[in-house]
């Protein structure tokens, strides 16, 4: 390898290094571990739909899609973090959706599990 060469490499090396979204900075890592929630949403496929939470996935996909927005006006904007989130979004949208089509299809299971949950969810009563 040239010197030319190995000055470019280092030189472009340090440029990611000291990039203000680089290794160095939280832009850089929050993107990278939240990637682990989207494995976990992809993961939940394979879940049956009446098992999935209507409300963690409602905000799974609320908050992909308010995080894509602010990782696109913060500065330095964030594309990694974009990304992940838009993935995020999307995830909590197709179980929405899965959770939605299985209701639609099951009415009455859907009631039965609702039954159960608010039930399950009930203050106990002292005496």
């Amino acid at each position: 390898m040239s010197t030319a060469s190995n000055a470019a490499a280092k030189s472009s090396f340090q440029a990611f290094m000291n990039h203000p979204a680089g290794p160095r900075t939280v832009f850089f890592w929050a993107p990278l571990m939240k990637w682990c929630l989207v494995a976990a949403g992809l993961k939940d496929l394979q879940r049956p739909p009446e098992k999935l939470s209507l409300s963690q996935n409602a905000a799974l996909a609320l908050t992909g899609a308010i995080w894509v927005r602010y990782s696109l006006v913060i500065t330095p904007v964030n594309y990694s973090l974009a990304a992940v989130n838009g993935f995020v979004g999307a995830t909590g949208v197709m179980q929405l959706y899965r959770i939605w089509d299985w209701r639609r299809n099951n009415p009455e299971a859907a009631a039965a599990a609702d039954a159960a949950a608010k039930e399950a969810n009930a203050t106990p009563k002292v005496k």
